[in-house]
């Protein structure tokens, strides 16, 4: 038999062996179809949602315990303004957990930059115009140091931040001589730096430029944060920073643009607290830090970075207002909402978890 003869053979066989050999192909079960499933596939889509649901929910039971107090007009604009700091300084933190890192240092960036604003004005007379972009800068700058120190010095950015926030903290209370300008200096002579806490009626109900000025702030955010290269590098950071940097993220430099952005932000929410308490106080707004964490992680942002929407961030900032508000009219014990939060926060972090199993 000629090797002809032997492969003409062999391919025959073969065409025979395949013709008669089953069609299907290897298959496995997927287990992943019941409700609890499609629940978790719908929050990993869409993590605003979560906390969302838990302001419906909180304002519905409130709502039948207190009634109309609740539901009033003033309540409803008390708790915006109560909330609006730590709304901005929020953002300001969302992004850079976003991007898995995280920032102690917003509260002391914030209270520095409301610092510097008034001393500028009060201290040297400059215009407070000046004074307020001095103020802005002053923010910026110290964004920018910790973004250098996390992106190109690679410290971790616990670390990073909580020297920066002791730092800054000092600075605070070495340059101000832990003097505080009054509401009346400030009413009188400067009364730009209280721009932020003046009032506005729309449809009836009473809102500041703050409360303004920290929704379309959000509102911004998320836009560049979903529809703009720079806002789905931040995602891409967040979620593998190697993976971004081999698909051509400039990762160094985002990260620095996150920073600087947030001690930015700080420094608005700076201003804006001027116009809450009317005047410059260096030892205001010392825990801003902890509270806008608390909001970041209440409104369904991973603290592992790379997952979540800064509108749940809003969520989350409404949430502790509303807490904080109703259990005040209700008359109970102030202990009781820090429980209550706290109980949230963890609550938070495990329905977080058992969202990121979805795409395991």
């Amino acid at each position: 038999m000629t090797s002809d003869t032997k492969t003409a053979g062999g391919q025959a066989d073969y065409e025979s062996a395949a013709a008669t050999a089953p069609k299907a192909v290897a298959s496995f079960d997927d287990h992943r179809h019941g409700i609890g499933h499609k629940i978790q596939h719908s929050l990993h889509q869409t993590p605003s949602l979560v906390p969302l649901i838990v302001l419906v929910l909180s304002l519905a039971i409130f709502g039948i315990l207190l009634g109309s107090k609740l539901f009033s007009p003033f309540a409803m604009t008390l708790i915006l303004q109560q909330v609006q700091i730590v709304g901005i300084v929020a953002a300001a933190q969302s992004l850079v957990i976003l991007t898995a890192g995280i920032d102690l240092s917003v509260g002391a960036i914030m209270v520095l930059s409301s610092v510097v604003m008034g001393q500028f004005t009060f201290r040297y007379g400059l215009p407070v115009e000046i004074a307020i972009v001095c103020g802005l800068i002053c923010g910026t700058i110290c964004g920018y140091i910790n973004g250098f120190l996390v992106a190109i010095v690679k410290l971790p950015p616990f670390i990073v931040t909580l020297g920066m926030w002791q730092i800054v903290l000092a600075t605070n209370f070495l340059y101000s001589a832990n003097e505080t300008i009054r509401s009346q200096e400030i009413s009188e002579l400067a009364p730009l730096l209280q721009f932020f806490g003046n009032k506005v009626n729309i449809g009836g109900a009473i809102f500041t430029y703050g409360v303004i000025f920290m929704v379309l702030l959000i509102l911004v955010l998320a836009y560049a944060l979903r529809q703009t290269a720079w806002g789905r590098h931040v995602y891409a950071i967040g979620d593998d920073p190697e993976a971004a940097q081999l698909s051509g993220v400039q990762v160094k430099k985002v990260q620095i643009s996150v920073y600087m952005l947030s001690g930015l932000i700080c420094a608005f929410a700076g201003w804006a607290m001027i116009g809450r308490i009317g005047s410059v106080s260096p030892t205001t707004g010392q825990l801003a830090n902890i509270e806008s964490i608390t909001a970041v992680v209440i409104g369904g942002i991973s603290l592992f970075g790379g997952r979540g929407s800064i509108l749940g961030t809003l969520f989350g900032a409404l949430i502790v207002g509303v807490f904080t508000l109703s259990l005040r009219l209700l008359g109970a014990d102030a202990q009781w909402t820090y429980l209550l939060i706290g109980i949230l926060i963890i609550g938070a972090v495990a329905i977080d978890q058992w969202i990121r199993k979805v795409s395991v």
